[in-house]
């Protein structure tokens, strides 16, 4: 669990005042800083939900620095069960202490009639091998017990099944755990739960009940040229421009997957590594696999890359 310096207050006074914050290092418009606001002030969950790749997660991150909290992760999948995700028994050490202590056990059952008799003898002393000593804490049993204000991500809660859904339903609803050796765990300081989802599948009206939710898309292309400035200092103005637009344009085709904001920035990058000012069909097509992920989506670009490259020229400045 790692602690983030504080850069504001936790309880910044207004939504505009979280955005200015969050502006350091994550360009939020003014309706998901709003989400994210409400959220905090409402001690509720917020539901990210959108296409993989617009900065849902990297949403989570920034509130957790922006706010100085910890940010502690869960990344979902299926099969998960609360034995990766709350906690589980440290079966190896209760064996060692067993082993260490069979002398103590030996006593105890000395005299014993039969074995009915030796368990009963043994009843008293079972707790103590499924107390926090012999417990590894996951990460929602951290969140509970930590001393301070976190930041829970339940990172891509849609690939998870949906009955792992109805066991998060308690840590959303009511910021607490319940483990049968221990009884109830109540946070002393309630989270801030983010949950991400890229729609694979739809959610539990349960769970969706639970949050407040907020529908994150790409981002039109003014925005994600401030999103290319602030993460790739010193690019262009003109490349920045001319690479936003023609990313904008590629999303509109039929791909396998989109490039992400992330790509946009990985290909930023390399274009600036390569010397680029400008884009042209060579160095376009050259840099393809920094933006594109999968080998067919590469041919379907490379095949309208002259009318790309043209609609992206004729294009006007970027708009909001």
């Amino acid at each position: 669990m790692a602690t983030q310096v504080p850069s504001i207050s936790d309880s910044p006074p207004s939504a505009a005042a979280l955005e200015k914050a969050l502006a350091k290092t994550y360009v939020a418009d003014a309706r998901t800083a709003l989400s994210a606001w409400l959220a905090l002030e409402l001690g509720r969950p917020l539901l990210l939900e959108g296409p993989a790749g617009v900065g849902k997660t990297d949403l989570a991150r920034a509130l957790a620095e922006t706010l100085g909290r910890p940010l502690v992760r869960l990344q979902c999948y299926e099969g998960l069960d609360e034995g990766k995700a709350l906690y589980e028994w440290d079966y190896a050490k209760q064996m060692l202490y067993t082993q260490l202590l069979r002398d103590s056990v030996a006593a105890q059952t000395q005299g014993a009639e039969n074995i009915v008799d030796a368990v009963d003898r043994l009843a008293g002393a079972e707790s103590a091998f499924f107390g926090k000593r012999f417990m590894i804490a996951r990460p929602l049993l951290q969140v509970i017990e930590s001393p301070t204000p976190v930041v829970l991500l339940v990172d891509e809660v849609d690939r998870a099944d949906p009955e792992f859904e109805a066991f998060l339903l308690e840590i959303l609803a009511e910021n607490q755990v319940t483990i049968p050796e221990l009884g109830t765990i109540k946070a002393a300081h309630p989270p801030l739960v983010v949950l991400t989802t890229n729609a694979t599948r739809d959610m539990t009206d349960a769970l969706r009940r639970r949050c407040l939710h907020a529908f994150l898309d790409y981002p039109p292309p003014s925005r994600e040229l401030a999103i290319l400035e602030l993460r790739v200092p010193g690019i262009a103005k003109d490349l920045g421009d001319a690479l936003v637009r023609f990313v904008h344009e590629v999303r509109a085709l039929e791909l396998r997957k989109a490039p992400s904001i992330a790509e946009t920035i990985d290909w930023a990058r390399a274009l600036i590594l390569l010397g680029a000012s400008a884009l042209d069909k060579e160095l376009v097509s050259s840099t393809l696999g920094a933006l594109l992920k999968h080998e067919e989506d590469r041919r379907k670009v490379e095949a309208h890359l002259p009318k790309l490259l043209e609609k992206s020229e004729k294009s006007p400045k970027t708009q909001t």
